[in-house]
């Protein structure tokens, strides 16, 4: 009975000294998490809406909502925290007139390479910024358009059908 009960023992101190790393692990996912809704938005001093945005190696933005009042400056930095190349895994953003159909956008952007995936001579895109890889950054700044509710996407090919939200102006 007793080689039982230190077997238990030595069981129990095992799997309690492995539960740090499994801590860490949590931890560590914790601040990663995706769809966090206005935590990387700011009123700036200078009355300039600032918003991050990140997109990863997974084809994810942080944002799927954001918020801002019509007639708001906006400067949206969008910010690539993965490591693979332009090339491969590229990141943009694009935000769509209303009623712009994503789908057929999306067709038309797979030929629009040399124009950062943007169709040329289309009148679907309010604002986008360039085309950026792992660890790269770039911001636009703009005013926001009338009340409503807007599509915002990634036009590298393939990535539309992950990175993709809603702008909304109040």
């Amino acid at each position: 009975m007793k080689l039982s009960n230190i077997s238990f023992l030595l069981l129990l101190l095992i799997v309690t000294s492995c539960g740090n790393s499994t801590d860490d692990k949590k931890e560590e996912k914790q601040s990663i998490k995706i769809n966090q809704p206005t935590s990387e938005q700011q009123e700036a001093e200078d009355g300039v809406t600032e918003i991050l945005l990140t997109g990863n190696d997974q084809m994810r933005f942080n944002l799927k909502q954001i918020k801002v009042k019509a007639g708001d400056k906006v400067k949206l930095t969008l910010k690539h925290i993965g490591e693979l190349d332009v090339n491969v895994m590229g990141h943009n953003f694009v935000l769509l007139e209303p009623e712009t159909n994503i789908n057929d956008f999306a067709s038309r952007a797979v030929a629009a390479k040399d124009n950062d995936y943007i169709p040329e001579n289309t009148e679907n895109v309010i604002v986008h910024t360039k085309m950026i890889g792992g660890g790269e950054q770039t911001s636009i700044t703009f005013d926001a358009p009338k009340k409503g509710v807007y599509d915002f996407i990634c036009s590298f090919p393939g990535h539309v059908a992950l990175m993709q939200g809603k702008f909304i102006v109040e």
